[in-house]
């Protein structure tokens, strides 16, 4: 005999999102998921890979991503040495990594 089972997703009660590494509903508040373990996403701190290199490439001689990813004074001593052009290369190559790297391990570093 074969049991119906209903594989429709329930409405998440208040308070709880879905884990975007296993699809299961964890607390807004939670740090990591308690099924797999993958670092959750914060709706709040709202810091994005994708927005610090896109950044780093046009504005990151001046430093402007780094006073995005909550680094004021890094972002100071960039635009205090932006006529030597230093900063400009060091923001390339901080576009490159920021394209390289994993949601995860950006989130852990940038968004805590």
């Amino acid at each position: 005999m074969t049991q119906n089972v209903d594989t429709r997703p329930q409405p998440l009660s208040a308070g709880m999102i879905y884990c975007h590494g296993c699809g299961k509903p964890i607390h807004e508040s939670a740090r990591s998921c308690p099924h797999c373990g993958a670092v959750a996403r914060s709706a709040r701190s709202g810091r994005s890979k994708w927005s610090a290199a896109i950044l780093a490439f046009f504005l990151g001689g001046f430093g402007v991503h780094r006073f995005y990813l909550g680094q004021p004074i890094v972002g100071l001593i960039y635009l205090l040495f932006c006529w030597t052009l230093v900063p400009a290369l060091i923001a390339f190559f901080e576009f490159i990594y920021f394209l390289v790297i994993s949601e995860e391990k950006f989130d852990q570093q940038y968004n805590r």
